[in-house]
């Protein structure tokens, strides 16, 4: 079976396994933001790419905040050198990237890690939870369920989250084999990204279903892209960015 058909295969599946944990994630969502809150989506590694999808996105929602590790250097100061590929498994920088956000008690967060274990989303997911934000997980089940956590207090992300949305993801990420063994193709930045958009899709139905207009984003490369999303920005003025 090749990569594709096995992607497609895996998508659909996911699609269909996680259609009640969309509604319940989308459900959050609508709510936060009838109460004037914002979508705050945190990943590290490739799982930027999916906090991505869900800030700043054209076809997506405008109340839609984006944290990063990159944070530290952009908003708080430090030097690009603590930027390592082992600084999201340090508890510690969760506490400055929250403070660093322009976070509002209505708001709700979305939290990526395919793995669920490293200290930091970890620890986020403590904070979040402490500070009384409701919290969707996008993550792989199986790979979590494999893994020992990285977090002092031997907690995951799927144990925090109030809606976990499974990515289908192996343990590994990779779905086609090596001959001798291992395996290549990751498929959780693929499935991630669905998940993303179906709760994000899921959230716009509910809203257009109130009556309400949904603040959505339309490509800055088409005509009147700027004009529109510049005014609905304008609404969420200081609570909203994108990063760099």
């Amino acid at each position: 079976m090749t990569y594709a058909s096995k992607v497609l295969d895996l998508a659909d599946r996911v699609a269909r396994s996680q259609a009640g944990p969309v509604r319940r994630a989308a459900a959050l969502l609508v709510t936060a933001i009838r109460a004037g809150g914002v979508v705050n989506a945190f990943g590290s590694g490739h799982s930027e790419a999916i906090a991505m999808e869900l800030a700043g996105r054209a076809g997506g929602l405008v109340p839609g905040n984006r944290l990063s590790p990159r944070d530290l250097v952009l908003y708080g100061g430090q030097p690009p050198s603590v930027l390592t590929p082992e600084l999201e498994r340090d508890p510690a920088i969760a506490h400055q990237i929250y403070d660093l956000a322009p976070v509002a008690p209505e708001d709700v967060f979305v939290l990526i890690s395919s793995s669920g274990v490293n200290g930091a989303v970890v620890e986020l997911a403590r904070i979040v939870k402490d500070r009384g934000h409701p919290l969707v997980a996008i993550t792989s089940v199986e790979h979590s369920g494999r893994m020992a956590s990285r977090h002092p207090s031997g907690g995951k992300l799927m144990d925090l989250a109030d809606v976990v949305l499974d990515n289908g993801a192996p343990y590994g990420d990779a779905i086609l084999d090596l001959p001798g063994g291992g395996r290549y193709g990751a498929v959780s930045t693929i499935t991630s990204a669905l998940l993303a958009q179906l709760v994000v899709t899921e959230a716009v139905d509910e809203l257009l279903a109130l009556g309400e207009t949904p603040p959505i984003y339309l490509s800055a490369n088409v005509t009147g892209g700027d004009e529109h999303n510049q005014a609905l920005e304008r609404r969420y003025a200081g609570r909203i960015r994108r990063g760099t």
